[in-house]
């Protein structure tokens, strides 16, 4: 496709065109989870987003162009508190919680990243960034603490668009006496007997949280980059002290081109939170909902907007993906899909004009036209949907069932002798009754036929 990509760039507050560095090796950098709980939909929304982007951009310049990676942070202070309330060690912890967020990965569908590295593994490269920084006069070390002196970088505050002042009034800024100034971010902090540590020039210890993606994505993709993607709640601190140490560091006045941030996603409007005791975990939904209803539902509204989650919100993906198994058609290799109807994704991931296009793919569909078919089943794989077959999906939904296909057969019976006997009114209880269980049937030449709904 020669169609342009237009992202909206967080740093200008604009959508912008996507010209890459190197078409031939893009390379894209995300923040994966910090592994001290069970992933929550909050979670899943940048996982699902930043996946079809990787598609998107591949679509555009080749397989073998893009570079994706998605870091895990195994060492946080919330692991360590974590570890302490659950009374596990942090090393069963993080690999418990790392297992739950791939297997999570693997039902939203999600492919693997091209690299997934973990902070634990560049603890050396850590303390190389932070010899740096403190060489180039942006860093000190105080107390066994080393902090990045934000007031020596001109450009503190650009991506969140703030004034320092604004910035250290707004936030949550860690107290200490062994800070210049109450805004300085920490590089390395001493640890206690029963915490992690690694040894250091200044003592044993471990690193602050910002630095570990500044030096895994300068591993993997260099001093400069394309596009770094992430939740909206990352832009301040993380995103922002991520810039700050990368370009001080690597002494450059670019770090990554393009930031992309999603919104949040909210439950009945309000933010998820512990306090209001309403995150959703992505375990939650497994044994209720299929992987692909959760995918569908996550980019139902763009990316750049909050998403309000809701049961109204998931039984309309349910029916849509339902109504586009009832003419699956399996096909052994993705066909091209249309410039028309692949647009809206090259138009700033607009994820919600791409399943309009979806809809209007599987009207076409239906008049028994292969190529149509085949159209609009790779258009679906293309987002991550329908990639199982319709068997899979029919099995799903029978393990929801609270009614067995005996009892099923059962009530149609039952059904027949009341409309038999004209009893009308008998005949509906049973309809609905079935509906309600997620059983629709159909009167058809003579015969009752039924389908999960």
């Amino acid at each position: 496709m020669d169609k342009d990509i237009f992202l909206t760039n967080s740093l200008f507050r604009k959508k912008e065109k996507f010209t890459p560095i190197n078409p031939k090796k893009i390379g894209m950098y995300v923040c994966g989870p910090t592994v001290y709980e069970n992933p929550h939909i909050g979670n899943a929304r940048p996982l699902v987003v930043f996946d079809i982007l990787f598609n998107v951009l591949k679509c555009k310049y080749g397989n073998n162009s893009v570079t994706y990676v998605r870091n895990i942070t195994d060492i946080d202070d919330k692991i360590i508190a974590s570890s302490i309330e659950k009374k596990i060690t942090i090393n069963d912890l993080t690999k418990n919680i790392t297992n739950i967020f791939h297997e999570d990965c693997k039902y939203l569908n999600c492919e693997n990243p091209t690299h997934e590295p973990k902070a634990t593994e560049n603890i050396s490269l850590m303390i190389e960034m932070i010899n740096k920084l403190i060489k180039n006069k942006f860093a000190y070390e105080k107390n066994k603490h080393v902090y990045f002196e934000v007031k020596k970088f001109k450009d503190y505050g650009k991506l969140s668009n703030k004034k320092l002042d604004e910035l250290i009034a707004g936030a949550r800024v860690e107290i200490s006496d062994n800070k210049n100034n109450p805004a300085d971010f920490v590089l390395w902090k001493p640890s206690t007997e029963n915490e992690p540590s690694w040894e250091s020039p200044w003592g044993k210890g471990r690193p602050g949280w910002h630095l570990e993606c500044s030096v895994m994505s300068k591993k993997y993709l260099g001093d400069k980059f394309d596009i770094h993607g992430g939740g909206k709640d990352l832009i301040f601190p993380h995103h922002e002290n991520e810039i700050a140490q990368s370009r001080c560091a690597n002494e450059n006045e670019t770090f990554a081109n393009f930031w992309v941030h999603n919104g949040f996603i909210t439950i009945s409007n309000e933010k998820m939170s512990k306090s209001q005791g309403n995150i959703l975990k992505i375990g939650d939904f497994k044994n209720k909902v299929s992987g692909q209803v959760l995918r569908l539902a996550l980019i139902s509204s763009h990316y750049k907007q909050p998403l309000d989650w809701n049961d109204k919100l998931l039984l309309e993906c349910e029916k849509t993906i339902n109504k586009w198994y009832e003419s699956f058609t399996e096909i052994k290799k993705r066909v091209l899909i249309p410039d028309e109807y692949l647009s809206p994704l090259y138009d700033d991931l607009n994820t919600p004009g791409y399943i309009a296009n979806l809809h209007k793919l599987f009207e076409k569909s239906q008049n028994g036209n292969d190529k149509d078919k085949q159209i609009f089943m790779s258009a679906c794989n293309f987002i991550g949907l329908l990639c199982e077959n319709k068997d899979s999906w029919n099995k799903f939904k029978k393990s929801k069932l609270n009614i067995s296909e005996e009892e099923i057969m059962k009530k149609i019976n039952e059904r027949n002798n009341a409309r038999k006997n004209k009893d009308y009114k008998k005949a509906d209880k049973i309809r609905n009754e079935l509906l309600d269980k997620g059983v629709l049937i159909e009167d058809k030449d003579d015969k009752t036929l039924w389908k999960f709904k």
